[in-house]
C-alpha cells in the first residue's frame, strides 16, 4: 500500500492497533434489551426445515485480549489527541477512503494525510 511506505515503524504499528480496535469493536456482539424472555420451550427442528432455513452470519467473537486492547486504544490513546483528529484517525481505523474523510474535514488529500500522520506520531510518542 502507498501509503504505508510513508509512515514510520511506530507509527504503523499505532496504525495497526486501531484498526485491531475497530475490527474488534465489530465483532462484539449486538445490544439487546434487557428484560424480554419467552417461556416457551426451545422449538426442535427436523433435519429437513434446518436445511431450508436462511444461514446466519457466522459471528466469531473477540477475546478478553482483544477486548482489553480496543479498551486500551478507545479509552487511553484516543484521549491523547484533539476530537478532530480522534475522529480522522477512527475513519481511518474503520478504513473509510480519503476522498470521503477530505469531503467531511473540509481539506484536500495532502492536508488529511499530514493531519493523520501528526495524530499517529503524537500517540507513537506518548507510548515511547
Amino acid at each position: 500500500m502507498k501509503d504505508q511506505k510513508q509512515l514510520t515503524p511506530g507509527e504503523s504499528e499505532v496504525e495497526e492497533r486501531l484498526r485491531s480496535a475497530a475490527r474488534t469493536l465489530r465483532r462484539l456482539p449486538n445490544v439487546k434489551v434487557q428484560g424480554y424472555f419467552s417461556t416457551w420451550p426451545t422449538i426442535i427442528r427436523e433435519p429437513l426445515e434446518i436445511l431450508q432455513m436462511e444461514p446466519e452470519p457466522m459471528r466469531i467473537t473477540p477475546s478478553m485480549a482483544d477486548i482489553s486492547e480496543m479498551e486500551e486504544v478507545l479509552f487511553v490513546w484516543l484521549k491523547w489527541l484533539e476530537p478532530e483528529e480522534r475522529r480522522l484517525v477512527w475513519l481511518r481505523a474503520e478504513r473509510v477512503r480519503w476522498k470521503l474523510i477530505c469531503g467531511r474535514f473540509g481539506v484536500g488529500r495532502t492536508k488529511a494525510w499530514e493531519m493523520y500522520r501528526r495524530a499517529l506520531a503524537s500517540i507513537a510518542a506518548k507510548l515511547r
